[in-house]
């Protein structure tokens, strides 16, 4: 089994959750992050105050799969948010050596 996390621009999120649905995965967790990459944050202004915004949100999607499905998830996450512009995003990718579901007990892929 493998573990995906995406770290994307917020306003792509209903893209990914197409573009999974799409090959079959419907089970993710997202969660409201704030990061720094090579886009280097912003600068804003606020009542006259100029500001850097060094922290940005993004969201990160969390996908727990089948080896064979793994491919085909990061083409899709891939696809949905690729826009060739600073802040696109990363994918990470690890092993997961045991899911349990803890409504019945199942153990390994059946648990996913």
């Amino acid at each position: 089994m493998k573990k995906i996390e995406a770290i994307i621009n917020p306003i792509k999120l209903d893209e990914v959750k197409r573009a999974l649905s799409e090959i079959g995965i419907r089970g993710m967790t997202i969660t409201e992050v704030r990061g720094s990459g090579r886009e280097g944050g912003r600068t804003r202004i606020f009542r006259g105050s100029e500001y850097t915004e060094d922290f940005l949100p993004k969201l990160k999607v969390e996908v727990v799969l089948r080896d064979e499905h793994t491919r085909a998830a990061i083409e899709a996450v891939i696809g949905a948010v690729k826009t060739g512009k600073i802040g696109d995003g990363k994918i990470f990718m690890g092993r997961v050596d045991q899911v349990v579901r803890i409504r019945t007990d199942e153990k390994g892929v059946q648990a996913i």
